[in-house]
């Protein structure tokens, strides 16, 4: 029932913090839009005033959407101020480099720091069912192990420095992204074939791909139902680059990234697919089959 605030109110941050305040917790939140807060201030979340109220809680959690952010709000001016001790969370997806830089921020502020990406959407957040890959000091993931609780149905921590929990996430995202691009094309395929895509996402999900990535994607892809998203095309080509960037820094030759990344952008150059959920990159494939 500790206070605890959370920063960064988009679409999954506001999923994880409403389940903080259903879970019993007394959740300050802020977000660099005010609006975002909004309907969590009615659901009996405090209104952080400023950044610097919202870190001065103690612990704190984040959700931001990308490097920039996250490096933005929790820039070496913003910690400077945070009490001795305090426990910062970070739940988002960055790349290897940027969380490197963020835990050193944080070391060098007195502030014990958690690199925390979760797998699952924000319905699945909100149940608090998400799986959740932490890394950090032995004592920092012991402190945030209640909150990861909250939040999710299952921990792993896989090591002390905290990139280490973002590459992992982004090894599974890059998994993910081929997955959505193989339920496309297997799709596409039957489906000229005259077959019910439905029908065959259920013969595809009966026995041999069981897991939630094939049937909830692959039920989407079937009924075309991308909005509203879960999670949009632009966030999902962010994730396709972040492991991009993790290969080169590696040495890692990844062979299918280049058409992975054409999917992405075609997507977002059409003004239709753009806004949706990134699993609309099925449209691209649709589209260039139909013009064969």
């Amino acid at each position: 029932m500790s206070d605890i605030s959370f920063i960064g109110l988009g679409e999954m941050g506001s999923a994880l913090a409403g389940r903080l305040l259903e879970t019993g917790h007394s959740v300050r939140v802020w977000n660099r839009s005010p609006g975002a807060a909004d309907a969590l201030v009615a659901s009996g979340a405090t209104r952080a005033a400023s950044i610097a109220d919202a870190l001065g809680v103690g612990t704190v959690i984040s959700m931001l959407a990308n490097d920039e952010a996250a490096e933005a709000v929790f820039s070496a001016e913003s910690l400077a101020g945070v009490p001795a001790g305090t426990l910062h969370i970070n739940c988002a997806t960055l790349s290897v480099d940027a969380t490197d830089r963020l835990a050193e921020r944080h070391a060098l502020a007195g502030v014990e720091y958690v690199a925390a990406p979760v797998l699952g959407r924000s319905n699945v957040a909100a149940a608090g069912k998400l799986n959740v890959i932490a890394a950090g000091t032995k004592s920092a993931t012991a402190r945030a192990q209640p909150w990861l609780d909250a939040i999710g149905k299952r921990t792993w921590v896989v090591g002390e420095r905290p990139s280490t929990a973002s590459l992992v996430k982004i090894g599974a995202n890059y998994t993910l992204i081929h997955a959505l691009q193989a339920l496309a094309e297997s799709l596409t395929l039957v489906e000229h074939g005259g077959v019910d895509g439905l029908t065959f996402v259920e013969i595809l999900t009966d026995a041999a791909f069981t897991g939630s990535v094939y049937t909830g994607y692959g039920s989407l892809i079937a009924r075309k139902a991308y909005s509203p998203p879960g999670f949009t095309v632009g966030l999902g080509l962010k994730d396709l680059s972040l492991a991009e960037r993790a290969a080169a820094d590696s040495g890692v030759v990844l062979s299918t990234a280049p058409v992975l990344r054409d999917m992405f952008e075609r997507a977002l150059a059409d003004p239709d697919l753009a806004p949706l959920d990134w699993s609309a990159i099925a449209e691209i494939t649709r589209g260039l089959s139909a013009s064969d």
